[in-house]
């Protein structure tokens, strides 16, 4: 088997879950782009769960390689060094808060402004996101990686932070929020103290009643 294709077998075993490299017979048809692509999230999934599992001290290349099941060499094909699938991995969870963007602006001028933010926080804190954040915080080299997608702030937190700021600005336009409030100081405790809340990975998640109570104590 000639080189390119045996990468592209170690490919498919990784973005399907095994590390066995299934065997070449000439003639057969090598994995498409497809499988390439599922490989990269193959590794994304991977790094989550060793995240949330050990914690960012954990996560090395070879964690999340012998945690997708896949050689080590699948990862340094698809990204530079660590770092670079490690900024890639944040990028990629940013662009996931979309769709808690799009929930957030479906619920302007419904419900309760507390139950609608207590919702969001829950979803996006109670994830990945907090091991995300310490992650960042963590490493030097991956916050250079960040710097040119997200200049200032920190990742996640930063993107979290406008989403909420708008949906305040929206409520506050249908006068559900006083025409006084300083929204920005508003988004910003919301957020930062919402982490501080979800900020312990090895103790008890705060309920969603402990949640709310916070949150109608800012707004």
């Amino acid at each position: 088997m000639t080189a390119p294709a045996m990468v592209l077998r170690v490919e498919w075993a990784c973005a399907h879950g095994s590390g066995r490299v299934p065997t070449y017979v000439k003639g057969d048809e090598l994995p498409t782009g497809v499988a390439m692509r599922d490989a990269r999230e193959q590794l994304f999934d991977a790094a989550e769960r060793v995240l949330l599992r050990d914690g960012p001290e954990a996560l090395t290349s070879r964690a999340v390689t012998t945690e997708a099941g896949c050689a080590k060499g699948v990862l340094h094909k698809h990204f530079t060094d660590f770092d670079g699938f490690l900024a890639e991995l944040v990028l990629d969870r940013i662009r996931r808060l979309d769709d808690q963007a799009q929930a957030l602006r479906n619920a302007v001028g419904q419900g309760t402004v507390v139950d609608n933010l207590t919702t969001m926080l829950t979803d996006l804190f109670g994830s990945v996101a907090v091991a995300i954040v310490s992650l960042t915080i963590s490493r030097d080299g991956l916050r250079a990686r960040l710097r040119e997608a997200v200049p200032t702030g920190v990742p996640i937190l930063t993107d979290a932070g406008r989403i909420i700021l708008d949906y305040l600005t929206a409520e506050q336009d249908l006068g559900r929020i006083r025409a006084d409030a300083d929204l920005n100081s508003l988004g910003l405790t919301l957020i930062g103290s919402a982490h501080l809340l979800f900020a312990d990975r090895t103790g008890v998640r705060p309920t969603t009643d402990e949640v709310r109570a916070f949150v109608a104590s800012v707004v």
